[in-house]
């Protein structure tokens, strides 16, 4: 079993920066792709971003490629978002969540563990 723990989240004004954490429980973590998605109020939930089980692959949605950065840390269990430039529209609960593949994957169903989410506000 493993369990995912976002924090980070935030309010932040349009241009500013704000760095997203996930601690992952369980010693599955290293042997997996993982992602971080986000729900804004009334929409579905979106793909953001994905990295490898390595590290070395990253794949990103077209709406924060350039300003968003994955990364990973598997000795300490732990997965990152960096995210910069940020805008209004970037507001929304993310969630970061372990896949079954070990690449990149931008489907939902290919993810069996999902965190709880963080709220991410920009303010205009």
């Amino acid at each position: 079993q493993v369990q995912l723990v976002e924090s980070g989240g935030g309010l932040v004004q349009a241009g500013g920066s704000l760095r997203l954490s996930c601690a992952a429980s369980g010693r599955t973590f290293s042997s997996y792709a993982m992602g971080w998605f986000r729900q804004a109020p009334g929409k579905e939930r979106e793909f953001v971003a994905s990295i490898s089980r390595s590290g070395v692959n990253t794949y990103y949605a077209d709406s924060v490629k350039g300003r968003f950065t994955i990364s990973r840390d598997n000795a300490k269990n732990t997965a990152y978002l960096q995210m910069n430039s940020l805008k209004p529209e970037d507001t929304a609960v993310y969630y970061c969540a372990l896949a079954t593949y070990l690449t990149p994957t931008v489907v939902t169903g290919h993810y069996n563990y999902w965190g709880q989410g963080t709220q991410v506000t920009v303010s205009s």
